[in-house]
């Protein structure tokens, strides 16, 4: 009687071991399973950003902040309709931040704005950010975009279109219509920004 008595207490302990580890087995399956799970959440996600850079096409967050080092481009202080109605002149350039393209501009948009931040709009609009419409009017950003990036345009103090450049410009380009827009002396003539004769827009230049 005693010795099945002891055969039924080892039989129930067996089967408490075997119930347990079957139990720890299930839980050590879930723990692995959820680990494994967060490291790819977590590769993916800083893989995104952790190979991204200024060859690429891959997005890793606002193109001037990032490669031209200003942040203060955007968001745009005015509209483009403030802006053609302000007897300012306005650059207006169009962007997207996973471009490479845009981001080796960005420098040279930046570039412009160190020379002439003072009494030029500046607008960078991120393509994305333009409403579908059937139509815009010359106000609207919308109403320039041609589909590519990056791609930039100047206003005169008029408001009159005087460049639209489609692709990477260079800082000279942009610079000799500017130029004339200020009524500045060619590069030719002076790197530096001189005037061709006193007037209050070229006056504030070169200070």
């Amino acid at each position: 009687m005693l010795t099945g008595f002891y055969r039924y207490v080892l039989q129930l302990q067996t089967h408490l071991s075997q119930d347990l580890y079957r139990r720890f087995r299930l839980l050590l399956g879930r723990s692995v399973a959820i680990a494994c799970l967060m490291l790819v959440i977590v590769s993916v996600a800083l893989g995104t950003n952790a190979w991204a850079g200024i060859q690429d096409d891959r997005f890793d967050g606002n193109i001037f902040a990032l490669y031209a080092g200003n942040g203060s481009l955007v968001p745009p202080k005015v509209t483009l309709a403030k802006s053609l109605s302000s007897e300012r002149p306005t650059l207006l350039t169009f962007y997207i931040d996973d471009s490479r393209d845009c981001k080796q501009f960005s420098a040279i948009i930046s570039q412009i704005q160190a020379y002439y931040g003072r009494v030029l709009d500046f607008i960078p609009i991120d393509v994305d950010s333009i409403p579908v419409k059937a139509s815009y009017d010359p106000t609207e950003p919308g109403y320039y975009y041609k589909g590519k990036v990056p791609q930039t345009l100047v206003f005169d103090i008029s408001g009159k279109q005087v460049l639209d450049v489609v692709g990477r410009g260079r800082f000279e380009q942009f610079d000799d219509v500017l130029r004339n827009v200020f009524d500045l002396l060619p590069r030719s003539e002076s790197v530096e920004l001189k005037r061709r004769a006193l007037n209050e827009v070229n006056a504030e230049l070169v200070k």
